[in-house]
């Protein structure tokens, strides 16, 4: 069973949006020659606002505590629910509306536009994920993912198999053409 890595909070970094407006916590980034292949991160959505533009980066969101809230933007209105995935390209500007000042975490894929798209789930116990491309698993509680014990919001790095085991859901990232370790 080749586990590539287990992150945990401590191998997390926090930086500042790039609209100014926030921070985020990356868990994983992952780059060729300067340019952003893959990254998973966390960030609160707390009042209405511009996100951020990602020239070239496809983007996807799942709450993963809070209410939700719309994003809107030129031919996008969706509904940002919890632990429903939520994909949108990264160059056109989206607006959080609906928040009522009410905070909302969310867990967020990004992926170069060039890559394959990636496969964003919630997988839940007794889940059986196949091998293929690399898989990150993001942990909401104490779950064991492919024999390993994670604790709430450990990221579990894969390129073979995994079962899901426990009370709480997993995210599950499949990407393709992301070479890691």
């Amino acid at each position: 069973m080749p586990i590539l890595r287990h992150l945990t909070a401590a191998d997390y970094t926090e930086q500042r949006w790039a609209n100014g407006r926030g921070r985020t916590t990356e868990l994983l980034r992952v780059e060729r020659d300067g340019q952003l292949l893959l990254r998973l991160s966390m960030a609160m959505v707390a009042e209405d606002g511009d996100f951020s533009l990602f020239p070239d980066i496809e983007r996807s969101l799942t709450v993963i505590a809070g209410p939700g809230f719309r994003l809107k933007g030129k031919g996008i209105d969706v509904r940002c629910l919890a632990l429903v995935p939520v994909a949108f390209p990264g160059d056109v500007p989206v607006r959080a509306v609906g928040t009522r000042r009410v905070q909302s975490d969310d867990f967020g894929v990004m992926t170069a536009r060039h890559l394959p798209r990636p496969q964003v789930t919630v997988e839940h116990d007794g889940s059986e994920l196949p091998p293929g491309g690399l898989l990150a698993l993001f942990a909401l509680g104490d779950v064991a993912a492919a024999g390993v014990a994670l604790a709430r919001y450990d990221l579990l790095l894969t390129d073979g198999p995994a079962d899901i085991r426990g009370l709480w859901p997993v995210i599950a990232v499949r990407v393709w053409g992301v070479e890691y370790g």
